[in-house]
């Protein structure tokens, strides 16, 4: 499995040198909402959202005396917006309440706000902080599947695996290069395998 893990780590390594965050975003704040938004929804639609957002309210304080009908009117297009929005005003109230209008840097501390799970809590904490994470999503979850690097039948399981595999210092990198492979080489339909740069072997290679 070490063999194969590194194997993939180096093709993805040629393929993405570089990874830059695909959720638009200026700090902490600005990309905890952008990550609460992209539930069930693409970045690219986030991304056509948010700077209407955030031009009304670019942070906890301010965001916090916006009415959640006008959040629930600009984030309409992400889908989910009754509760996205309320989840951003109350989240946006308990950072001002609790830490002073400082995104937290602590797992315990985010998963504790309104509409930010592990997965969410894990992408502010690898992306805005630098901490060691590995946000596992339906799609690495999949592409993780595909390879043969899990047997997990969620993704609490699938993260715990890839974490087992893969170097701690390469976590934060790898979770944004296996989205950008899914992407290009390896979507959910109209699969090729066989033209797979990974799939084309990873999947029938023994653990």
């Amino acid at each position: 499995m070490k063999a194969k893990a590194a194997e993939i780590q180096r093709i993805l390594d040629d393929l993405y040198p570089e990874t830059p965050i695909p959720l638009q975003h200026k700090d902490a704040y600005t990309l905890l909402v952008a990550v609460v938004l992209s539930a069930q929804c693409t970045d690219e639609r986030v991304n056509q959202v948010t700077p209407a957002l955030f031009t009304l309210a670019d942070n906890a304080e301010k965001m916090m005396h916006v009415p959640v009908e006008d959040i629930k009117e600009i984030i309409r297009p992400c889908g989910l917006s009754p509760a996205k929005s309320k989840a951003i005003s109350e989240l946006s109230r308990l950072i001002m309440e609790r830490h002073n209008g400082e995104v937290p840097d602590s797992f315990s501390a985010l998963e504790a706000l309104p509409g930010v799970g592990h997965k969410t809590a894990s992408v502010v904490m690898s992306q805005a902080f630098g901490v060691p994470a590995f946000p596992v999503d339906t799609h690495i979850h999949r592409l993780a599947t595909r390879w043969g690097l899990t047997s997990g039948k969620n993704v609490e399981e699938t993260e715990r695996d890839l974490k087992r595999i893969f170097p701690e210092e390469n976590w934060n990198k790898l979770h944004l290069q296996i989205i950008y492979f899914g992407r290009q080489f390896c979507p959910a339909r109209s699969h090729q395998p066989e033209k797979c740069p990974i799939c084309s072997w990873a999947s029938t290679l023994g653990s």
